[in-house]
């Protein structure tokens, strides 16, 4: 009997999974670079502050898309798991992450 192959699904989700994972910590990064380097913070009505929220959505948006193929990668029959396993984890883990971090953000802000 042949070994079962592993799951597309799984591999893609993985991929987006660590693509998105990086480029929302990249944005997170650059966003806490420019809030300490701007005397009284950025503005938040700034074209660069919203095009960072803007790539923080988009980005949060990949990760969500590596969550769905993670699980629909678990749900097919007769192959291997693990990628499926570690892109669902993955992006779970970046887009909880990233909300805490915005939840954390507006408490400080108050």
């Amino acid at each position: 009997m042949d070994e079962p192959k592993h799951s597309g699904l799984g591999i893609a989700s993985f991929i987006i999974s660590l693509v998105s994972g990086v480029l929302i910590f990249l944005l997170i990064v650059i966003a806490g670079v420019m809030e300490a380097s701007t005397p009284g913070g950025i503005d938040e009505e700034s074209p660069a502050a919203v095009a960072i929220g803007l790539f923080l959505f988009a980005f949060i948006g990949l990760a969500l898309v590596a969550l769905g193929l993670g699980v629909g990668g678990l749900m097919q029959a007769n192959r291997k798991k693990i990628f499926a396993i570690l892109g669902t984890v993955f992006s779970s883990v970046s887009i909880v992450g990233t909300l805490f971090i915005m939840l954390l953000g507006l408490a400080a802000g108050q």
